[in-house]
């Protein structure tokens, strides 16, 4: 009734927008900004909410509210900025949280995009199958256009969802109509080579590394084709990506070595960013990590196993401990790391996050990447409740700075 009423105070202003919405576990953000890109390289006027960034007609602004989803009001004031601006089309996110507390009911989805599902948010829904029936209530609105991964191992549970008019899924599944037909990777961006309908050939770049970003490029071109962009305005939106904060991250050091900062906080999003750094890395791949308080506790020793089994050597330190004891969240990470011979050899437990990039740092070496995942575009931190200003890109360039 509430978030009915809040959108009845603002006009209901989405009402009459295209609305783009994209869920699934990892890869929402990534697949958000390859599509604004896309859909602005063929003359479109957008407007984006992602975790990372918020964009209205091109201005754009990191996403400080520390969630996905803002309050249902300050969703609808962007509604209404979005409006104002006579925008073609509205790409956002639209996670698990959001969907079952209501606080985007009422907004007409006219395309729904899954990029897959993994363990995540268990603290909140319990069960992977409560997890997926709440992701499902998007698809079950019957939207115009369905987008889906045909690779992801909750397919067949989204796919029995009809779209109005037309469904397209995506991968290297043999029957994917959107196939994926070959990845080149590289230090500072992919190729990718893609057939749609076993006729449409493209060939794109993308300055984002990764075959997990293969993934989310492909869903967000599969949705441009849908939508009738031209394929060459998609080739050239997907190549104008050229970052997203916290995604993928490269900082600029003037080092040896690399640096990284990425929102991986998932087994699934750790294990692809961890692959995805060793396959462009020479040398060692030197992890900086944790796990967040007040969420998905099973997820922790799961990522400690990652971790050890992964990267070379791993600095176990703090993240967001919201209101639990720090301690006892990374103790059960250690837990997991211990499974792996020479986990524990190879790990160093810094409970200081900032100590703990700045040991990573002095003991990387020429052709070395300093991985540090968890807190990605975050601009502060929650330990015992409060904000504390944070930004691992910017605590990487003061540590060197001083150096």
């Amino acid at each position: 009734m509430r978030v009915r009423l809040v959108r009845m105070r603002y006009g209901n202003p989405a009402k009459h927008l295209r609305v783009i919405a994209v869920t699934g576990t990892n890869g929402k953000t990534t697949t958000v900004n390859y599509l604004n890109e896309i859909l602005k390289e063929a003359g479109y006027t957008t407007a984006m909410f992602s975790t990372a960034t918020i964009e209205i007609a091109g201005q754009t602004r990191r996403n400080d509210l520390n969630a996905t989803v803002a309050s249902t009001a300050i969703m609808q004031r962007f509604f209404r900025r979005a409006k104002k601006a006579h925008v073609d089309f509205v790409v956002m996110e639209f996670p698990s949280h959001a969907i079952h507390q209501h606080k985007l009911e009422g907004v007409p989805v006219e395309m729904a995009i899954m990029t897959n599902l993994t363990q995540d948010h268990l603290d909140y829904h319990k069960t992977m199958e409560a997890y997926a029936e709440v992701k499902s209530r998007l698809f079950a609105q019957n939207p115009k256009y369905i987008v889906l991964n045909r690779d992801d191992e909750w397919f067949e549970y989204f796919n029995k969802f009809p779209a109005q008019a037309q469904k397209i899924t995506y991968g290297e599944h043999a029957d994917a109509e959107a196939h994926i037909d070959r990845v080149k990777l590289y230090r500072k961006g992919t190729e990718a080579s893609i057939t749609i309908d076993h006729q449409t050939k493209l060939e794109l770049a993308t300055n984002l590394p990764g075959k997990f970003n293969v993934y989310n490029m492909t869903a967000a071109v599969c949705a441009a084709y849908l939508l009738g962009v031209p394929l060459k305005d998609i080739v050239e939106g997907a190549a104008n990506l050229e970052s997203v904060p916290g995604r993928f991250e490269r900082v600029n050091t003037n080092t040896p070595y690399d640096v990284i900062v990425d929102y991986a906080h998932t087994p699934d999003g750790l294990e692809k960013i961890l692959t995805a750094v060793k396959a462009i890395t020479k040398n060692r791949v030197l992890l900086v990590f944790g796990a967040t308080g007040d969420r998905d506790k099973e997820k922790r020793p799961i990522m400690g196993e990652i971790a050890a089994r992964l990267a070379n050597r791993i600095f176990l330190t703090d993240e967001e401990s919201y209101n639990e004891d720090p301690a006892a969240i990374r103790k059960m990470v250690y837990d997991g790391i211990e499974r792996v011979r020479s986990g524990a050899v190879k790990t160093t437990e810094i409970p200081d996050r900032r100590d703990a990039i700045a040991k990573a740092l002095r003991l990387a070496a020429k052709g070395d990447t300093v991985l540090i995942t968890g807190m990605g575009h975050e601009v502060y931190r929650i330990i015992n409740g409060e904000r504390v200003p944070w930004n691992d890109a910017e605590v990487v360039k003061e540590l060197l700075k001083k150096a």
